[in-house]
């Protein structure tokens, strides 16, 4: 386990956010990024979450694929990244720091549409059941 400062750890997000290739930033219009220690109680809930798993990152919004031409005056969509379980996964600087990238660009795929197993495929990953 790796232990950061809050702001250290929030400068990584920022660093994660600015490195999103601008062919896909420049699409990005209200969406919130905040920065949590892990996933609320209701977030566990209504995600099933068990005792024990966690997520590094959560979308929460309509993505793009799902509007249509009425879609306006909504909330910004939402993008959490939770410090405390990459932390306890993370054992240097650098693997924590690749570990928020990838949440980063994960979360945003989903913004896009994508699902797991299209965001996988693209990674060139197995995704495993």
């Amino acid at each position: 386990m790796i232990d950061i400062s809050d702001e250290a750890f929030e400068k990584m997000v920022t660093d994660a956010i600015d490195d999103i290739p601008e062919h896909y930033g420049n699409f990005i219009k209200n969406v919130g990024f905040v920065v949590e220690d892990e996933p609320s109680p209701e977030q566990r809930e209504r995600l099933h979450l068990h005792h024990g798993v966690t997520l590094f990152g959560l979308y929460e919004g309509v993505p793009l694929t799902q509007r249509n031409n009425n879609y306006s005056g909504v909330l910004p969509d939402k993008i959490t990244i939770f410090k405390r379980p990459m932390q306890h996964q993370a054992w240097t600087y650098e693997e924590l720091e690749k570990t928020v990238k990838n949440t980063v660009w994960h979360e945003v795929a989903h913004y896009f549409g994508l699902d797991h197993d299209r965001i996988y495929r693209l990674e060139g990953k197995d995704r495993k059941h």
